[in-house]
């Protein structure tokens, strides 16, 4: 009796411990926030018992992006929606936010511009803090410029639309949450077709992701992505250069395999 209690316990821990390390992410193009996919970060950040922290360093407005992600969050079911402490950080600052990130159950970027967040996050040991937070499987997620950032490198925004030219596109160092993959926002509306390719041309290794405004992706175990929204999301994979790139577009519901590289049933 005595070891088959010890071995539930042992069985227990280490399901925890597998459950507790899964990444999950929620990367939103811009636009409206499908309500179904922040319903569903809400679910994997604990539903009832989740506490959320909104990063709105991006933001020039920063207490309205934090308002209109208050209330989606709240409306999806979350009773804990904290505003992260705001740009620039000093020291007292600073260490409220490390105090806020230590508790939040999930954490989500506001759109505005990608570079004020990594502008913020230059400190090394904030960005590290981040990095291991996800990497630990607490749920990450962000719309547009937050969608930018989960990247590294990330785009900063700087291209020339109307030429490929990966040379020509404006990039910076980013979160880097999942391995070799690139997102791009407002990918459809914006036509930002040229700057995705470019960029892929220029570093086979990555693969695009191109999310269009009102749509977004959730991705677990940073390989199973499903497709949620309005329109369409877009792959661009040019890992097999001299066989040509490879394009797929993906409507909601479908979903795709980032380390196989292909749509999934």
């Amino acid at each position: 009796m005595k070891f088959r209690l010890q071995f539930v316990i042992v069985s227990i821990i280490v399901f925890s411990s597998i459950a507790f390390g899964q990444q999950r992410l929620l990367v939103v193009g811009g636009g409206a926030r499908p309500a179904d996919a922040m319903k569903k970060f809400v679910e994997w950040s604990g539903g009832q018992k989740s506490q959320i922290l909104v990063i709105t360093w991006a933001s020039g407005v920063p207490e309205e992006s934090f308002v209109s992600l208050q209330k989606q969050f709240t409306e999806s079911g979350s009773p804990s929606v904290i505003h992260a402490a705001t740009r620039p950080l000093d020291a007292e600052k600073k260490a409220k936010f490390i105090a806020q990130l230590g508790a939040a159950t999930g954490v989500f970027f506001s759109g505005g511009d990608q570079n004020r967040t990594m502008d913020v996050l230059a400190d090394a040991e904030l960005l590290k803090l981040i990095r291991e937070k996800y990497a630990n499987g607490i749920p990450f997620g962000g719309t547009s410029a937050g969608a930018a950032v989960m990247s590294d490198p990330m785009m900063t925004g700087d291209a020339d639309l109307k030429i490929l030219d990966g040379k020509k596109v404006g990039v910076r160092g980013g979160l880097g949450l999942i391995p070799n993959v690139m997102f791009d926002q407002h990918f459809l509306v914006r036509q930002r077709h040229n700057r995705l390719f470019g960029f892929i041309i220029e570093n086979s290794k990555y693969l695009g992701v191109g999310i269009d405004e009102d749509t977004a992706v959730l991705i677990e175990d940073n390989r199973q992505l499903t497709v949620a929204g309005a329109t369409q999301v877009m792959f661009v994979d040019n890992a097999n250069a001299k066989n040509g790139m490879t394009v797929f577009f993906l409507k909601p519901t479908e979903k795709f395999d980032l380390k196989k590289r292909k749509p999934t049933k």
